[in-house]
């Protein structure tokens, strides 16, 4: 809200909500997508350990979402991977971004909820991702110590969060493609 002095008189102005539209991401959007991921992480992204567990695998269906306005411009994204950590079944989360000129808005955490809502009732009992806890932790996701993502990444962003009540007790051991 901004305030604006009219005369002697404050003028609050509120800046209305955006509404958008959460859906699983399609085929089509696959483009789009990648240039909004290309806009908001630094050049070089593809080349982190985590892509390294993504190369060859699809995207899991129907948990990747997009977030469109009403005039149906991206306005956010969020991807999920299957990985495996021991004989232990996990999705990877990432990556999420928002769009600069929608940052703040709550986009990024309307993306992470409605589609982790979805990920319990496809069978995913766990949800890891690499980033920094402080974020983080308001979505419900915690430190790993006991799972041990590709090098070079830094073990204190490696966090999970359980779907399913005690869904990370006793896991433990290094992430791996989902198909090897």
């Amino acid at each position: 809200m901004a305030n604006l002095m009219l005369g002697r008189m404050p003028l609050q102005i509120r800046k209305p909500p955006a509404l958008y539209h959460l859906t699983p991401e399609k085929e089509t959007d696959y483009w789009e997508v990648e240039a909004l991921y290309d806009t908001c992480f630094a050049p070089g992204r593809e080349a982190l350990s985590s892509y390294r567990l993504r190369d060859g695998i699809p995207a899991v269906q129907g948990l990747s979402h997009v977030a469109r306005d009403a005039d149906g411009i991206l306005g956010g994204a969020i991807r999920y991977w299957p990985v495996r950590i021991g004989n232990v079944e996990a999705l990877l989360l990432g990556p999420v971004a928002v769009h600069p000129t929608r940052q703040g808005e709550g986009l990024g955490h309307a993306l992470m909820e409605e589609s982790m809502r979805h990920a319990a009732p496809l069978g995913w009992d766990r949800v890891l991702l690499v980033g920094d806890a402080p974020y983080y932790n308001r979505f419900g996701f915690s430190r790993l110590d006991q799972v041990v993502m590709p090098p070079p990444t830094n073990p204190e962003r490696v966090l999970g969060r359980a779907l399913k009540h005690g869904a990370w007790n006793g896991v433990h051991g290094d992430v791996r493609r989902w198909i090897d």
